[in-house]
């Protein structure tokens, strides 16, 4: 049941707006609206959100400019958020993900399918819980009860999915993990997107590691492992 989750719709389309929130409402989500990007930035700082659905077309300043902000603040830094968007190229959805979008539903879309992930995201919310509350490694210490991530003890703010993505490396202990693997531990396995995704999440989270980015390496044409670079 979704009570108590509250949603930030961020969508110019009244119809559509209000359609979302009629769908999300009788499924007992709380539903908050903001129908440009000053106002949703506004919004998701006032009263965090437990997830934004975000419009990549917005009037004014873009759902790519609103993502970005959103990424570079560390109040909204972790909040999990879905593009919502007409274009549907697959260098579209890279770029969404490639500026910290968790998942990214190409318009028009069934209320069903949305739904379906929404549900998706907030079960992987969920299951960030761990079998070790505390990660480490070298100068990496994640603790998955507080959703926060040091280097060297300095705070490094993740997305959702990165911090789900850096988790199921950590936990590996030195294995190597597929792009397929990594998809269905860290996306769902209800989730439909390319091998390309996992890299560009990674492509993320390297630069966010800074000099501790050597830490996740590329296995060639099978995925990545985490472990200390030789």
């Amino acid at each position: 049941m979704a009570a108590q989750q509250t949603i930030l719709v961020v969508e110019d389309e009244t119809d559509l707006a209000e359609l979302i929130r009629y769908n999300l409402q009788r499924e007992g989500y709380d539903v908050r609206l903001a129908a440009d990007g000053r106002s949703a930035l506004a919004e998701a700082t006032t009263h965090t959100p437990g997830l934004i659905l975000l419009d990549r077309m917005l009037p004014g300043m873009s759902g790519d400019e609103v993502i970005s902000q959103l990424r570079h603040d560390s109040r909204t830094a972790t909040i999990p958020i879905i593009m919502l968007t007409a274009k549907a190229e697959e260098s579209d959805e890279l770029v969404g993900f490639a500026l910290g979008a968790d998942d990214y539903i190409t318009k028009p879309f069934s209320m069903k399918l949305l739904l379906a992930r929404i549900q998706a995201m907030f079960r992987r919310l969920e299951t960030v819980g761990p079998d070790k509350e505390i990660l480490t490694a070298g100068p990496f210490k994640l603790d998955l009860t507080r959703y926060e991530l040091t280097v060297d003890g300095q705070p490094v703010p993740l997305t959702a999915t990165e911090l789900k993505l850096l988790k199921a490396l950590m936990a590996a202990n030195g294995r190597v993990l597929s792009r397929g693997h990594l998809i269905d531990m860290v996306m769902g396995t209800d989730v439909a997107v390319t091998d390309r995704t996992i890299d560009v999440h990674v492509t993320a989270l390297r630069k966010k590691l800074g000099a501790a980015a050597g830490w996740i390496q590329t296995v060639r044409g099978i995925g990545y492992t985490f472990r200390e670079s030789a």
